[in-house]
């Protein structure tokens, strides 16, 4: 069949969602300059594909603009048409960044990072996701021939994220059923989100080329395992790493210490944003080795934020590896919408100059939630719905963002949970695993 080969030009959206417009490929040089057309009111548009309330009605014009350096293309030799992508920014028809484009909105975020301290943030998103299709073997946690079962896909993938100029870091068959971890090495500013994105996405068509769909919904059955997106950060200076400091508080540097204080601190008012559907909240229990509570550990998986091992043992290595890990989040949040709160939380702890926050001692796993409750530790929101009250009551926080973000924001979610309205737990979970 005759074909002229087009390239996808693709934003993340607030529903954590992949949209864009496609393009011939021979237009490239103009699409660079002038976009695609887009329409304020696409912002609105839920994970499932109904419209919120819009304050834009049907008004206004904006322009989706592919940006070459975030291009993947991949040829996956299978005789298919090879995948062929570019990230964009949603701009104002005057050239401006749109308030509600999430990859402006992410660079904001490390500009003010940047400003505030000369650094530079470092980021990698590890990824945990399910096969929809069951696979043949079960009881495969961490399994040898649960990897086997697996290995043409492991492999495509791996082999397609090195096409697309990232670099594959390991495939883990997980210990849930039919699940999987993919992660990539870090990258610096809004790369790092931009990979995240890439990743999903290549996940998905590699699953398609084997007959199977990956799923990244943050909880297919409540009795089970959750799908969790950690993301870890580290900060360089001029003349390298600067996230470690020997001297400092369980090694955290200054500039560390009071980023990861201010990640606490407004932790429970960027929830909605990191960990953003209905069904986030399912999976954000105790002794789900998720986060739950609001808290600092060291190496602990039950932390709403840790500090990550090193096996480095001079300190120049040690300095390179060491990192803070945001556990609080799912692939249901747009990567960087999601690294934007982040930052800002962590800016706002640098402008107080936020103390160094004491990191837990004991084991979360092993205590009840009365018993963590009385030790002082503070439960993170527990539904949706809480999450939002807490965004959009907090004025620093939606200082952020454009004066009408967090009011948009808070329409697009409250019409996606109208959608589930009627269904219980189990349909819920469903309806979610086949958006994500």
């Amino acid at each position: 069949m005759i074909a002229k080969p087009m390239i996808f030009a693709a934003l993340s959206d607030l529903s954590g969602k992949t949209r864009g417009k496609a393009f011939p490929a021979d237009q490239l040089q103009k699409r660079l300059e002038s976009g695609m057309g887009w329409v304020p009111t696409n912002v609105q548009i839920t994970c499932f594909d109904t419209i919120a309330d819009s304050p834009f009605g049907s008004f206004g014009d904006l322009a989706l603009v592919p940006d070459q350096s975030a291009e993947v293309a991949v040829d996956f030799e299978d005789g298919s048409p090879r995948e062929h992508f570019m990230l964009g920014d949603i701009r104002t028809l005057e050239g401006a960044p749109w308030g509600f484009c999430t990859r402006s909105i992410l660079r904001q975020a490390l500009t003010r990072l940047n400003t505030l301290t000369g650094a530079r943030l470092q980021a990698s998103f590890e990824h945990e996701f399910q096969f929809a299709r069951g696979a043949t073997l079960v009881h495969q946690g961490f399994g040898l021939q649960g990897h086997s079962e697996h290995a043409r896909f492991g492999e495509a993938l791996m082999a397609a994220l090195e096409k697309a100029g990232l670099k594959p870091d390991s495939f883990i068959c997980e210990y849930g059923p039919d699940q999987f971890e993919v992660t990539i090495a870090p990258e610096v500013g809004v790369r790092a989100a931009d990979a995240a994105v890439i990743t999903r996405e290549l996940t998905r068509m590699t699953a398609r080329r084997v007959d199977q769909c990956a799923t990244f919904t943050p909880i297919r059955d409540v009795a089970s395992v959750g799908n969790g997106v950690h993301i870890h950060m580290s900060f360089l200076g001029e003349a390298g790493p600067i996230t470690y400091d020997a001297a400092g508080e369980h090694g955290m540097s200054a500039l560390t210490a009071a980023f990861s204080a201010g990640v606490l601190k407004y932790l429970e008012s960027i929830l909605a944003l990191t960990a953003p559907s209905v069904i986030s909240y399912e999976r954000l229990t105790p002794h789900r080795w998720s986060a739950a509570f609001n808290n600092l550990g060291l190496r602990d998986r039950e932390a709403s934020l840790r500090i990550c091992p090193v096996t480095a043992k001079d300190p120049e290595g040690i300095a390179r590896q060491f990192n803070i890990e945001y556990r609080a989040a799912d692939a249901a949040a747009s990567p960087h919408l999601a690294l934007a709160a982040i930052v800002h939380a962590g800016c706002q702890g640098i402008e107080e100059k936020l103390a160094a926050p004491k990191v837990t001692e004991e084991d979360l796993s092993l205590l009840d939630e009365g018993d963590l409750a009385a030790k002082g530790f503070v439960r993170l929101p527990k539904t949706l719905d809480e999450a939002l009250d807490r965004f959009a009551a907090n004025r620093t926080v939606a200082g952020w963002f454009d004066p009408l973000f967090a009011e948009v924001y808070v329409s697009h979610k409250k019409a996606e949970a109208a959608f589930l309205e009627e269904m219980d737990t189990g349909q819920k979970c469903a309806a979610y695993e086949e958006v994500y």
